[in-house]
This record gives structure tokens, C-alpha cells and sequence, in this order.
């Protein structure tokens, strides 16, 4: 007789998560583990990963950081799991998705199924028609600086499903290994490039912001896009009175406005005749 397990954890929902982290690839983790790798003893290395997460004895290995430049000088943290790691992610997103997606936001863009960037230029355009002034929004180092707590307590809201929440809080705190071979632990944060970061950013910012947003201005509108938003307002008055609240808001969420790339911008109307 098989000892029963903690945690029911289907197979075939391992399986199937495997199924799109192949699809997706992707560059080896810390261990320097390709696909082409994992696969040699693939029934093998994914029985253990629904063996230890049926057990509550999943603990996810170090996050291998690279750093990405960015087009104004910069360089941009990129956290790259191992594939056990991103197969892992996967199973949890699967479970975890479903009771969120549709309770966000219909301005809300980024990492959702069926909606793009283009989507939400299509809708800022039309109603910079009928609002003039823009605030657009810009979180700095947002991936970087994410509460965990907060966090953890918007996953507990949508699932009372106690290994989703085991491993989540044990990914938000995997240390990562930057390029110099230094391991650095993580009080804050989820590193862009992990399989699960896109769902937990659009749902912190969907408390944060979204929710918000609607509950304190209802008749102003935004499009959001991960961590950047556009809000539309009917005067410059409005603009600065709202930014300010975002301000205070982000504040009390532990995050903070990028000083140069947050700005108030008026839509002028010259290229509308016609």
C-alpha cells in the first residue's frame, strides 16, 4: 500500500506543465541542465518533482541572474530557474491562473491571454479623444520590490489551497546567483524571467492599483501594462490630483514612482481634425 501523500498533486497536471515548458524552452538554470538534458530521464526527473511537491518537501533551487542591457544604458535582471524549477512554476500557474484571470481587470494587458500591448494603445488612443491629459505611470524597479507579505496575502484571497501558497512563499524567497558566482538572498521581489513572476505582478498591482482605482476614482480610466499605465483625466488639476494619490497609494504598497519616466502629459488636438 502506497503512503498517501500530504498534498493531491495530479500527474497528469506535472505532465501537461512539462508539455508547455517545452514548448516554451528556454536557457538552462543554475545547473547548467538543458531540456535536451531534463529529457534523458524525463518519467524519471518528473516523478521527482510530483514526488517532492505531493510531499511538501519541493524547496526551489538557487535562481540563476543574468543581466540584460536595456536601450538607455542600463541592464535589466533576468532570473532563469531550472527546468525542474520552470516545470514546477508551471503546475502551481496552471491551478493558480484560473481563480485570477478572471477577476482582473479589463484594462489590465500584460501576460494575459487574448490581450497584447497593441490592445491597450488601441484603447488609450480612443480616450485620449475625450480625456486631454494623460498621467503616464512608471513603477521603479517594480519586479524588484515587491512585498511579500502583501503579496502572499492576495494569493491566500483566491486559493485556500495550502501547497500553492507553500511554494509560492518559497520561490518569492529563493536566493538568486548573480554572474560573479555571489549568492544573494531575496527579502523582496520576484525575479523577472520566473514562470510564475508575470501571474503574482499582475496580481499585486491588481490590488494595489487596479482595485483601487476603480474603488477611489471610478470615473477615470487607465490602461495598464505590467507596471507601466497610462490614466486618463479630464484637466491638468485632475492629473496632478490623482498622480499624488497613485503617489501616497504605491507608498503604503511598499513601491515607488520612477521619478524621470512618471510624467503628466497633455494629448494635443491637432492631428484629430478629419
Amino acid at each position: 500500500m502506497t503512503e498517501a501523500k500530504p498534498y493531491e498533486i495530479p500527474k497528469q497536471l506535472v505532465w501537461e506543465a512539462y508539455q508547455r515548458v517545452k514548448a516554451n524552452d528556454g536557457a538552462a538554470g543554475i545547473d547548467g541542465e538543458t531540456l535536451t538534458a531534463f529529457e534523458k530521464d524525463l518519467k524519471g526527473n518528473l516523478y521527482k518533482i510530483w514526488n517532492r511537491m505531493s510531499s511538501g518537501s519541493y524547496f526551489p533551487p538557487l535562481v540563476r541572474l543574468v543581466e540584460i542591457a536595456k536601450a538607455n544604458g542600463g541592464v535589466r535582471p533576468l532570473g532563469i530557474p531550472t527546468v525542474a524549477d520552470r516545470v514546477a512554476q508551471t503546475v502551481t500557474k496552471m491551478v493558480l491562473e484560473p481563480e485570477v484571470e478572471p477577476r482582473f481587470h479589463p484594462d489590465s494587458y500584460a501576460y494575459r491571454p487574448g490581450r497584447s500591448a497593441l490592445d491597450a494603445v488601441g484603447a488609450a488612443r480612443k480616450r485620449c479623444w475625450a480625456a486631454d491629459w494623460v498621467i503616464d505611470l512608471d513603477i521603479k524597479a517594480f519586479f524588484d520590490s515587491l512585498d511579500h507579505d502583501l503579496l502572499e496575502r492576495a494569493v491566500a484571497h483566491h486559493t485556500d489551497l495550502a501547497w500553492v501558497r507553500l511554494y509560492i512563499a518559497r520561490w518569492l524567497r529563493a536566493p538568486v546567483q548573480r554572474p560573479d558566482g555571489t549568492m544573494e538572498p531575496r527579502t523582496r521581489g520576484t525575479p523577472q524571467g520566473g514562470v510564475l513572476s508575470p501571474l503574482l505582478a499582475n496580481l499585486f498591482l491588481h490590488y494595489a492599483f487596479d482595485r483601487w482605482m476603480q474603488r477611489k476614482y471610478p470615473s477615470v480610466q487607465f490602461e495598464r501594462y505590467a507596471d507601466d499605465a497610462i490614466v486618463h483625466c479630464r484637466s491638468k488639476r485632475q492629473a496632478e490630483e490623482v498622480l499624488e494619490a497613485i503617489r501616497d497609494r504605491f507608498v503604503q504598497c511598499g513601491l515607488e514612482l520612477h521619478p524621470t519616466k512618471t510624467r503628466i502629459v497633455y494629448c494635443k488636438d491637432d492631428d484629430r481634425r478629419g
